[in-house]
């Protein structure tokens, strides 16, 4: 649970500078970065690639921060 914490953290710090023009281009980058968030901390990266797909989408479409 703490590797989850750890990874849900910075995803959530770097996901708001990833996102694209379209929403797979914005759950690709999130991928990238969760994936690469998981491997840092030693997480399932494919959980890190979920989290941060999803987290990266969300923040973009829901205007969190400006994404142009």
């Amino acid at each position: 649970m703490a590797h989850l914490a750890k990874i849900t953290a910075l995803v959530s710090l770097t996901a708001l500078a990833a996102c694209g023009d379209t929403i797979g281009e914005q759950a690709l980058g999130g991928a990238a970065i969760g994936a690469g968030a998981a491997a840092i901390t030693n997480g399932s990266l494919a959980q890190g690639a979920a989290i941060g797909a999803g987290a990266n989408v969300l923040a973009c479409q829901t205007d969190v921060v400006a994404c142009d």
